[in-house]
């Protein structure tokens, strides 16, 4: 068999059965599917165009068909509005525009170009990629030094597989973009990074990169590493701060109570003045069974008792002009004794005096019987 004929049949099946591409782009952008022919060239009444679409479910749907001079392109809700020919497609370009991109236009599409019993069939495989959301960085751990600390970053969507790298930003000259030493990747989850035995120079900027085929998106944490002395030094300033307002509360609390103490003790004082400001009253005490015999010189002492009388009441006037202390109105009646004894003889006629003189004993139970009780 020779080699002309062997040629123009695979030209044929080729013809025939279409052939088949695989198309990648990035959701939100423009496609287009391409689809070529010669049928239209002869008659142009008679051909018939219609682009099909497979989605990864199985399911068969007609995105948009030319029949009869007309184009119907409004066929199913998903792609209305989003698909349309890219150009003449009764010159032979039938090829397929679709802008928007949306993950649901993925599938494998057919073109079918017919015309007086003649066809052409093509095949698209596409591929809606989407973008990494951006990611979300958290941090597991205590960020004391000497522990260890997790690093997490996860993008909630994007086409799979989305690759995950961690990286520290420089934010000094001389600064190295590696990890710490002593870092572990989690394979089983690229996102996770253990920091183990964290030092101060650990502290720093790390920025983790969510990336696949339709791009890439990160996000940055900041990790302060704090000494575990700086944390009982602080523990211990809370403690003492606390401590000192207690103390100073509590001085105040005794001031005020002080105080109110002393202002209870001058509102009371002038009561217990006005209590002991009444003297002591006077009273005669009945001379005893021992001076009964010296009743007898009555008429020599009458002038001496009427003296005492007289002197007994100025005393006790002046004792009640007097300061209020109990002490200062027995003083005063001490003080005034002396002076009636001085002034007696004065008074005394000369025969009183020699009674008198006859019987001494009578002078000191007189002034007895004057004092107060």
């Amino acid at each position: 068999m020779s080699l002309l004929p062997l040629l123009l049949l695979v030209s044929y099946y080729v013809g025939t059965l279409g052939t088949h591409t695989e198309i990648k782009r990035v959701a939100e952008e423009k496609v287009t599917l391409p689809c070529h022919h010669q049928l239209g060239l002869p008659e142009k009444d008679t051909l018939d165009i219609e682009w099909l679409l497979t989605d990864n479910e199985g399911n068969q749907k007609v995105v948009i068909t030319y029949s009869s001079r007309h184009v119907y392109n409004n066929l199913t809700e998903e792609q209305k509005g989003r698909v349309a020919f890219a150009s003449n497609f009764l010159a032979g370009d039938a090829s397929l525009q679709i802008e928007p991109l949306k993950p649901s236009d993925e599938g494998r599409y057919t073109c079918k170009v017919k015309n007086s019993g003649r066809y052409v069939w093509s095949h698209v495989i596409l591929k809606v990629l989407v973008r990494p959301s951006k990611p979300k960085c958290e941090l597991e751990g205590d960020l004391t030094e000497g522990s260890d600390l997790t690093l997490q970053c996860e993008s909630s969507s994007g086409t799979k597989p989305i690759v995950y790298y961690w990286q520290r930003i420089p934010e000094k000259e001389g600064e190295d973009e590696h990890l710490p030493p002593k870092s572990r990747i989690d394979y089983n989850n690229p996102g996770r990074v253990l920091l183990q035995n964290l030092t101060m120079s650990s502290s720093g900027l790390y920025q983790c990169t969510a990336g696949n085929e339709a791009g890439k998106e990160s996000c940055v944490v900041r990790v302060t590493v704090q000494y575990v002395q700086s944390i009982g030094m602080v523990a211990g300033a809370v403690t003492g701060i606390v401590a000192g307002a207690l103390l100073i509360f509590l001085l105040v609390w005794l001031l005020i109570r002080r105080k109110d103490k002393e202002r209870y003790e001058e509102e009371e004082r002038p009561n217990e003045i006005r209590e002991d400001a009444e003297a002591p009253k006077a009273r005669l005490v009945k001379p005893s069974s021992s001076s009964s015999g010296s009743r007898s010189s009555r008429s020599g002492s009458s002038s001496t008792r009427s003296t005492a009388n007289s002197a007994s009441r100025s005393q006790r006037t002046l004792s009640t002009e007097a300061a209020p202390q109990p002490g200062l109105a027995t003083q005063a009646y001490s003080l005034v004794g002396p002076e009636v004894r001085g002034s007696e003889p004065k008074k005394v006629h000369h025969a009183t005096l020699t009674k008198a003189e006859n019987t001494p004993s009578m002078i000191p139970s007189q002034s007895r019987a004057f004092q107060t009780v």
